[in-house]
């Protein structure tokens, strides 16, 4: 791959979660912070503060999986989707990107749900569907009809409110056999092909 680094020898990185889709960093590399990160898999960069190449969670533990690396149009700047080992920032949250406008947008509702199911609360309706795959199977077929009903029947909005309800039931269900949304995802990429 012909990268065009800067004049500092650098190129940025957006670090995206490659199952989420959730940004999790902007960094930067260098020509041998890429090969290192070709060559083991894991997500190196060059840290400008430290003036030296960085691999992401030697100290920490909070690796990052690679398992893509694309190239923008202007070869000018990298993709690495991988999947985190932790949290991506230095303070401890799972991406950088957790100041400024926090209105939650349409693209972070699913990873959120998937994290929700993934570790639930102690107490709670999600920690009920959990310990009990047959009142989540029960609740994805009530809730499948009920939007099935919206659509002949409600406003698009009632329709809206009831897919999200399939949703969240779905999610749930899927935990109760160790899946998530994203291996759902996955399924669908792979029909893409």
């Amino acid at each position: 791959m012909e990268i065009a680094f800067d004049e500092r020898g650098l190129v940025p990185v957006v670090v995206q979660d490659a199952r989420t889709g959730e940004v999790l960093t902007l960094a930067y590399a260098n020509a041998e912070a890429v090969a290192r990160t070709q060559e083991t898999g894991e997500a190196h960069f060059f840290s400008r503060s430290r003036q030296e190449l960085w691999h992401k969670g030697a100290t920490s533990g909070h690796t990052q999986a690679v398992r893509a690396i694309r190239l923008d149009c202007d070869a000018d700047a990298l993709l690495y989707l991988v999947d985190p080992n932790g949290p991506a920032c230095h303070t401890g949250e799972r991406t950088c990107f957790h100041d400024g406008d926090l209105i939650p947008v349409e693209a972070e509702a699913l990873p959120h749900l998937d994290r929700t199911t993934a570790q639930p609360r102690a107490t709670g309706y999600t920690a009920k569907l959990l310990a009990d795959p047959d009142l989540a199977r029960e609740k994805v077929t009530e809730e499948a009809e009920e939007v099935t009903r919206a659509t002949r029947e409600e406003s698009d909005e009632r329709v809206a409110e009831e897919a999200a309800d399939v949703l969240y039931h779905l999610a749930a269900l899927l935990r109760t056999r160790g899946l998530s949304l994203a291996d759902a995802e996955a399924v669908l990429n792979a029909r893409r092909r």
